[in-house]
C-alpha cells in the first residue's frame, strides 16, 4: 500500500515538474516581451547572411546524378545574379553525396556535382576564376539517417562565400 501511494505521489510530482511556466507574467514594464528576437534583425544587403537567407546557398541532386534539376537551376540563376551584383566575393562550391556507395565513388560524385554548379554559374556570367570546387563525398552529412528523407538532403551542392 505504501509503495502504491509513493508511486502515485512520484507520478504526480513528475507531472507537476513538467508544467510550463505561463507566457505572460503580467509585468508590463518588462522589456523581454518588447525586445525583438535576434532572428528578426535586418540582414544587410550584400552580406553572406543575405546570400544564404534571400538567395539560397544550396541545390539538391537526384540519386546517383550530377545533372542539375529545374529547381537547382532556378536557385543557381538567383545565385549568379547576386554574385554578379556583389563581385567582391570568391566562393567554394562543396559537392556532397549521401551515405550509399563507397567513399571513393562518393568523392567523385561530389566533385561532379560541384563542377556542375560551377559550370552553371560560369555560363551565367560568374567568372570561373572566382570559384573553386571541393568534394566531401559522404563525409559531411547534413542529415543523419538511413532513409530517403536524410539521403535527399545530403545529395547537395553548397555555395560557400569566402
Amino acid at each position: 500500500m505504501k509503495l502504491r501511494f509513493l508511486s502515485i505521489f512520484a507520478a504526480a510530482a513528475l507531472l507537476a515538474a513538467c508544467e510550463s511556466a505561463p507566457s505572460d507574467t503580467g509585468n508590463k514594464g518588462s522589456t523581454a516581451a518588447t525586445t525583438p528576437p535576434a532572428a528578426a534583425k535586418s540582414i544587410a544587403p550584400g552580406s553572406k547572411d543575405d546570400f544564404v537567407a534571400n538567395v539560397g546557398d544550396r541545390v539538391f541532386f537526384d540519386f546517383d546524378k550530377s545533372s542539375l534539376r529545374a529547381d537547382a537551376k532556378a536557385t543557381l540563376s538567383k545565385q549568379a545574379a547576386w554574385l554578379k551584383q556583389y563581385g567582391s566575393y570568391t566562393m567554394t562550391i562543396e559537392g556532397h553525396a549521401d551515405e550509399r556507395g563507397t567513399r571513393e565513388y562518393n568523392l567523385a560524385l561530389g566533385e561532379k556535382r560541384a563542377n556542375a554548379v560551377k559550370e552553371f554559374l560560369a555560363a551565367n556570367g560568374v567568372a570561373a576564376s572566382r570559384v573553386k570546387v571541393v568534394s566531401y563525398g559522404k563525409e559531411r552529412p547534413v542529415a543523419l539517417g538511413s532513409n530517403e528523407a536524410a539521403w535527399s538532403q545530403n545529395r547537395r551542392g553548397v555555395t560557400v562565400l569566402n
